[in-house]
């Protein structure tokens, strides 16, 4: 039977496999917690690694936006990087070419020395070698003193900053009486002795043969050349001279230029960066005091000035700025003047007005009330007299409501209201007029239901010239009032059926006495001032009124008020028709309590 011993491997089994197994486990969950196996097999980086590139993606976003927005908005740094950046490029160019210059005339001057010096050592030991005597008996020791003297003759004939190394090697392929062992200095770096040298060497055109060459100082790169050439030793054959000069003394000057030339041209730079941003200066503080002062005087303060100093062309602009900021704040005080003289004359004209109007109104009363009595035409100029005095009371009601507005003399007297309500009221007292012009007035109020504080007066006068104005150019058709909410306002839009406008005549429903179709029959009698009021009226209360219409299709209105004073109205509760062509509720979530 064979003997059983104990086998390492086939103990190594399960066990060994278990711990194996755990040992890879931990190794695997403690890698993991750093990097995480992607499905595709490759690793992903973990979650920290992940945060940090996204900190780095922002911070460099947040940079480049700053950048971006410097170089938007200063003059100054855009003039300074363009300056700076096409200067660099100058200095560049021309630093680069007067490097280049400088190198190859250093490199040729060095290559001229070391040719020059190369030839002559190479003679010198020719000369030895050839003094001696020719005969057969010349013996070894001879041999080998004369190629000491040599080397010594061509190290006293070459003066290299940098240091020379010499070596003197048997051409390969000769059978002479005698031979001479190999001769290099020490340290001679033969590595740098390639074969394409060697064989150029070899066949002895009579040149010199030179090959740039990089010399091992300690670790570092040094240039250097080797020259190669050909010695023939009476009795021992043809010997080739290997001179190899280190060049550092050479590069140590380049890089001494090189080095000069950067500094200077950062400093040319830096000099040109600072002159530019002086220059700049001059220039862009006087054009921001000057747009300084265009605010200021933008926002009212007329006596603002730029102030002059010098006789410059700064000082003739700043004095032309100043002369038109007199001639138009001259205007501007003449036309105030004017508006003010306009204003006190509608008003003074309206007030004088309301008392001979309140006789001819008491005096038409009774002829109106008596009418019946009187002949037929006497009868229906007394119908006219009053319709007129009616209309005229309108008229010089909105003159002084236009007047107030024009002085900025309008305060608003609020009160809790609800939108709904209001307009429901509005809805009330507009059916009858509605019913006799065959106009089905809906009413439809989602929202609107909270409680806000509005001057209901100004609020229902709204309602009422676009409720009034739906019924005049419905052409019978359904009139539509829908009050919606949301979180920041509450609309009350007005929409009819009927005639509609053109866009350029809808951009104009605001002026004054302006009417789309004079030559229209009006049912209910109008001033030209309503819809002008109503927009005083909503900008008071910190609202709008936007206005949509298309011929054929109708008109809308929609009036729009913030449910704070903290909230604008940049967005409506009910969307436009271009917006929207089917409304079905707000767009917001609304708010009403």
């Amino acid at each position: 039977m064979a003997a059983t011993g104990h086998d390492p491997a086939a103990t190594s089994g399960p066990s060994a496999q278990g711990s194996s197994a755990q040992g890879s486990s931990a190794q695997s969950s403690s890698t993991q917690s750093s990097w995480a196996q992607a499905p595709s097999g490759r690793r992903r980086p973990s979650g920290r690694a992940a945060g940090l590139r996204r900190r780095l993606r922002r911070w460099v976003r947040r940079g480049w936006y700053a950048v971006a927005w410097l170089w938007r908005r200063s003059l100054m740094v855009r003039s300074v990087a363009i300056t700076v950046a096409t200067t660099g490029l100058a200095v560049a160019v021309i630093g680069t070419a007067v490097m280049i210059s400088i190198s190859n005339n250093v490199y040729a001057q060095r290559r001229d020395q070391i040719e020059s010096e190369s030839a002559r050592a190479t003679v010198v030991a020719q000369g030895i070698f050839d003094a001696a005597t020719a005969a057969e008996d010349n013996n070894q020791t001879e041999l080998e003193t004369l190629q000491s003297e040599a080397q010594q003759a061509i190290l006293s004939n070459t003066t290299s900053p940098g240091g020379t190394s010499i070596a003197i090697e048997r051409t390969p392929g000769q059978s002479t009486p005698q031979t001479l062992q190999n001769l290099a200095s020490q340290g001679f770096p033969d590595a740098v002795i390639t074969d394409d040298l060697r064989r150029e060497v070899a066949k002895d055109t009579g040149r010199l043969s030179l090959q740039p060459v990089q010399l091992d100082d300690g670790g570092r790169r040094e240039p250097g050349l080797a020259v190669g050439s050909v010695l023939q030793v009476p009795s021992a054959g043809q010997y080739e001279l290997y001179i190899v000069y280190d060049l550092s003394d050479a590069q140590q000057t380049l890089d001494f230029v090189s080095q000069t030339l950067s500094v200077g041209g950062v400093a040319l730079i830096v000099l040109i960066a600072l002159v530019t941003s002086l220059v700049v200066r001059l220039v862009v503080v006087p054009i921001r005091g000057a747009a300084e002062t265009s605010r200021k005087i933008a926002a009212g303060r007329l006596d603002e000035r730029i102030p002059v100093r010098g006789h410059d062309d700064i000082a003739i602009l700043a004095r032309s700025f100043n002369d038109m900021a007199d001639a138009v704040s001259r205007q501007i005080t003449q036309l105030a003047e004017l508006s003010r003289v306009q204003q006190r004359f509608v008003s003074d004209v309206s007030h004088e007005l309301r008392t001979p109007l309140t006789t001819i109104r008491l005096a038409g009363d009774m002829l109106y009330d008596s009418r019946h009595a009187f002949e037929p035409s006497v009868s229906r100029s007394a119908e006219l007299l009053h319709t007129q005095v009616e209309r005229f009371e309108l008229l010089l009601a909105d003159l002084l409501e236009i007047s107030r507005y024009d002085a900025q003399a309008v305060q608003l007297d609020t009160e809790p209201v609800v939108p709904a309500a209001l307009a429901a009221d509005i809805v009330e007292e507009f059916r009858p007029l509605a019913e006799r012009a065959g106009v089905d007035l809906q009413l439809v109020t989602p929202g609107g239901h909270t409680t806000m504080r509005l001057d209901a007066k100004r609020i229902r006068r709204i309602l009422r010239n676009l409720v009034g104005n739906a019924i005049e150019h419905g052409d019978a058709k359904p009139v539509q009032v829908v009050v919606d909410s949301d979180s920041r306002s509450v609309a009350i839009a007005v929409r009819d059926q009927g005639v509609g406008m053109p866009p350029e005549d809808a951009a104009r429903v605001f002026d004054r006495f302006w009417r789309a179709d004079p030559s229209r029959k009006r049912t209910i009698g109008g001033t030209g001032l309503g819809l002008a009021i109503s927009l005083g009226d909503a900008n008071l209360h910190g609202g709008r009124i936007d206005v949509w219409s298309r011929p054929g299709e109708g008109s809308t209105f929609v009036l729009t008020l913030p449910r704070g004073e903290s909230l604008g109205t940049a967005t409506s509760a009910i969307p436009l028709p271009e917006l929207d062509e089917t409304y079905d509720g707000p767009r917001a979530v609304r708010e009403d309590h």
